[in-house]
């Protein structure tokens, strides 16, 4: 459990990841390429679309963001439930 808490921990100390939640959160199921938009438009971050995929796997492998195939593209999501249990244990 403490490397999985590590991981939540590694993911959400980057300000980009953050932002990246923070969008996913907001409009949930987007493109790599609607995310990329979105980040460099609302948030005036420079950051390429490899970039933000290195992000995501960041992401990904602290369980915070899944992505499933809908048609030809990838769709990425915003997974809550990592954080839940990791605050549940301190909460109650």
């Amino acid at each position: 459990m403490n490397q999985d808490k590590d991981a939540i921990f590694k993911a959400l100390a980057d300000s980009s990841r953050r932002l990246i939640l923070d969008e996913l959160s907001e409009r949930n199921e987007m493109t790599l390429y609607e995310l990329t938009v979105r980040l460099m438009t609302k948030h005036n971050l420079n950051i390429s679309r490899q970039g933000i995929a290195k992000h995501l796997s960041v992401l990904d492998e602290a369980g915070l963001v899944r992505s499933k195939r809908k048609g030809k593209y990838r769709v990425l999501s915003f997974d809550n439930k990592p954080l839940n249990n990791l605050l549940k244990g301190w909460i109650e």
